[in-house]
C-alpha cells in the first residue's frame, strides 16, 4: 500500500516546492484550483471511473458542500475547518438519497437522470433567495475561519486534501471494495453471478464519492469567496469533473491528477485573457479536450501510455509468465463405470415456468440433482436451456414454480444472493473482467466466501490449481485464449465454494484437444464430489461425462435418463440428435 503512494509523494513534494516559489496571487490561485479539480475528478472517478456509470450530476454534491459552508458561517458562525467534514457528511447522505432511485436505471438513462439533480438544485437555491452569497470576512483570528493573506497556504491545504483523497482511493483500489466496483464496470452480470451485490456496492461508491465532492465544494467556496448557484451547480462544474478524469484516464488515481494539471491552467489562463472577448472559453477548452481524447486516447492519457509501455516490454514478459499448456488426456472410448452419486438432493426444481409474451420458453419443468451428480441438459437451439439456467441463478424470475437449494426456496433471489447460497455459474458468452489479472478475476469470486484477504488468497490459489491456471495467474484476462477464458470462468465460480456448478456450454469455441482438456478438468471436479449441471452441444464429450441427461424441447422435458438410454430414444433423436447419431451410435 505505502509503496504505491511513493510516486504521489514525489509529485506532492515537487508541487509543494514549486508552489512555495510562486508569489503572484493569480498563479497561486491556479495552483490551488489544479488540486481542487484533481480532488473533484477523483470524486467522480470513485463512482464513474470504477463502476462505469457515467455521472453528469456530481455538481449536486459539490454545490451542497459549498453552500452549506458559506451559509453555516454566515448564519451560525461555524468555521470552515468544521464544515469540511460536515459537508462530506452532507455529500455522502445526498449520494445515498440520489443513488437509491437512480441506480435502478442503466446506460444513458442513468447519465441523464443524474444531470437533473444539480439543475434542480440550481433553481431551488435561486428560489430560496441566494443568487449570490459571499463568504463573511473575519478580522479577528481569521485563520480559525480558513482565511489567509498568503494564497500559498490554500495550496498547501489543497495538497493535503489531495493526499487524503489519493490515500482513500488507493485503499479502495486494493480492497474488495475496489475489486467489486471494477468487476461491476467490466461486466455487471458476471459480478452478480460471482456474489457481488452490485446495488449495495454502487450505493457505497456514490456515498464515498459524494463525501469527497462535498468536502471539495466546501473548500472551493472558501477559495473563491463568492458562491452562486451557477458557479457550483452549473453544467460546467460536472463537466470539469468528468473531463479531467476522462482526459487523464478513468479508473486510476493518476487520471484526474494528470487531467487537472493539464487542462485547468490552460482553461483558467484563457478565461482570464480572452474571457471578455470569448465568454465561455473554458467550455470550449473542455469540449476540444474531449473530442481530441475520443480520437487519440479513448481511455485517457494514463492508459494509453501504460499500454504503449507494456506493448514494448510485453512479448518477453508474456512468454515468461505463460504456463505450460494443459495436457490433453484422451477420453476413454467407452464411458467409465457409473460414478457413485449421493442420495442428498442439492437442487430440487418443481414446475418452474417462464413465458415471454406468447412464447413459452420454459414450461412446468421439474427435476432433482443429487450431490456429486453431473446432470447434462441438452436440446435443440431455442429449447429453453439457457433460460432455465437464468431462472436457476436469479437473472430471470420464473412465472411459476419453486427452486429449492438446500431445502430453501430461492425464487425471487438476486444472482448475488444465490451465489452466496451456493450456486456457481459460467456463461455461454464468456464474461471475464478483462482489465484484471487472472488471479484478481478469481479473487472476485472468492470474496463471496472469504472473510479476510488471506482466506481469499487461499481460495483463489486452490481454484487456480484445480483448473490448471496457476502458471498464468498474473496475466491480464484480456489476453487469454478461449480455452483459458473458459477455465478462468470455471475457477472464478469454484473460488466461491459453491454447492452446485451451472456450466453453460463450456466447450463452445474450442478445438478437439482443448475440449478434451476442459472435459478432464470438469471430470476431475466431479470426482472430487462437485455437483454439476452442464449445458452442452458436443454430444461425444457429454455422453462420456454426465451421469444423467435432461432433454428439453420447446421448453418442456421430453426425456430424462442415463446417457445410454437417452441417446437411443426416438423422441430425442427426432428433436435433437438426428438419424446420423443412431447410425454411428
Amino acid at each position: 500500500m505505502f509503496r504505491s503512494l511513493v510516486p504521489f509523494a514525489v509529485f506532492a513534494a515537487l508541487y509543494l516546492a514549486l508552489a512555495l516559489f510562486v508569489t503572484n496571487s493569480y498563479y497561486q490561485l491556479i495552483m490551488t484550483l489544479v488540486l481542487v479539480w484533481a480532488c473533484f475528478g477523483l470524486s467522480w472517478n470513485m463512482l464513474s471511473g470504477y463502476t462505469g456509470l457515467v455521472s453528469f450530476g456530481h455538481a449536486s454534491f459539490f454545490g451542497l458542500g459549498a453552500f452549506a459552508t458559506v451559509l453555516a458561517q454566515k448564519y451560525w458562525g461555524v468555521s470552515p475547518w468544521i464544515m469540511l467534514f460536515v459537508s462530506a457528511g452532507i455529500g455522502a447522505l445526498a449520494g445515498l438519497l440520489i443513488g437509491l432511485p437512480t441506480f435502478r436505471l442503466r446506460g444513458h438513462y442513468f447519465a441523464l437522470s443524474m444531470l437533473a439533480y444539480p439543475l434542480a438544485m440550481l433553481y431551488v437555491f435561486q428560489w430560496l433567495g441566494y443568487p449570490e452569497i459571499s463568504v463573511p470576512r473575519v478580522l479577528d483570528r481569521p485563520a480559525l475561519y480558513m482565511q489567509f493573506a498568503d494564497g500559498r497556504v490554500y495550496t498547501v491545504i489543497a495538497l493535503a486534501m489531495l493526499a487524503g483523497v489519493v490515500t482513500i482511493t488507493r485503499l479502495v483500489e486494493r480492497s474488495r471494495f475496489g475489486m467489486a466496483l471494477i468487476a461491476i464496470k467490466q461486466n455487471e452480470a458476471a459480478a452478480e453471478a460471482a456474489g457481488i451485490d452490485t446495488f449495495t456496492w454502487k450505493l457505497r461508491a456514490i456515498a464515498v464519492s459524494g463525501a469527497i465532492a462535498g468536502m471539495v465544494g466546501s473548500f472551493y467556496a472558501i477559495v473563491i469567496l463568492v458562491v452562486t448557484p451557477q458557479s457550483v451547480f452549473g453544467m460546467l462544474v460536472s463537466a470539469q469533473a468528468l473531463t479531467v478524469a476522462m482526459f487523464g484516464g478513468v479508473g486510476t488515481v493518476w487520471g484526474p491528477i494528470i487531467g487537472a494539471a493539464f487542462l485547468i491552467p490552460i482553461a483558467e489562463i484563457l478565461h482570464a485573457e480572452l474571457g471578455g472577448y470569448l465568454p465561455g472559453i473554458q467550455g470550449v477548452v473542455y469540449g476540444v479536450a474531449i473530442i481530441a481524447l475520443i480520437i487519440l486516447a479513448p481511455e485517457g492519457i494514463y492508459w494509453k501510455a501504460r499500454d504503449f509501455l507494456r506493448a514494448r516490454r510485453g512479448s518477453a514478459v508474456v512468454e515468461a509468465a505463460a504456463a505450460p499448456p494443459l495436457v490433453a488426456v484422451p477420453l476413454p472410448v467407452a464411458p467409465d463405470a457409473p460414478r457413485r452419486v449421493g442420495d442428498e438432493v442439492v437442487l430440487d426444481v418443481r414446475n418452474i415456468s417462464k413465458q415471454f409474451g406468447g412464447l413459452k420458453a420454459v414450461g412446468t419443468v421439474s427435476f432433482q440433482v443429487q450431490r456429486g451428480m453431473i446432470l447434462g441438459i441438452i436440446g435443440p437451439n431455442g429449447a429453453g436451456k439457457t433460460t432455465l439456467f437464468n431462472l436457476l441463478n436469479g437473472f430471470q424470475t420464473p412465472d411459476g414454480g419453486q427452486v429449492f437449494l438446500g431445502g430453501q426456496d430461492m425464487v425471487g433471489k438476486k444472482p448475488s444472493q444465490l451465489c452466496k447460497a451456493g450456486v456457481g455459474r459460467t456463461f455461454q458468452i464468456m464474461r471475464p473482467f478483462k482489465r484484471m489479472t487472472v488471479r484478481d478475476n478469481v479473487r472476485v469470486g472468492a470474496y463471496v466466501r472469504a472473510r479476510t484477504e488471506a482466506e481469499a488468497a487461499r481460495l483463489t490459489a486452490q481454484a487456480l490449481d484445480a483448473v490448471g491456471l496457476s502458471g498464468i495467474a498474473l496475466r491480464l484476462a484480456g489476453g487469454l485464449t478461449t480455452k483459458e477464458l473458459r477455465l478462468l470462468e470455471l475457477a472464478r465460480a469454484l473460488a466461491g465454494q459453491p454447492e452446485i456448478l451451472l456450466l453453460d456450454e463450456m466447450l463452445a469455441g474450442l478445438g478437439t484437444d482443448e475440449a478434451i482438456a476442459v472435459v478432464e478438468v470438469i471430470r476431475g471436479l466431479a470426482d472430487e464430489g462437485k455437483t454439476i449441471v452442464i449445458i452442452e452441444h458436443t454430444m461425444q464429450a457429454m455422453v462420456r461425462l454426465v451421469d444423467r441427461f435432461l432433454v428439453l424441447d420447446h421448453g418442456e422435458i421430453i426425456m430424462e435418463g442415463s446417457p445410454q438410454t437417452v441417446t437411443r430414444d426416438s423422441r430425442v433423436i427426432e428433436a435433437y440428435l438426428g438419424k446420423k447419431w443412431v447410425a454411428n451410435a
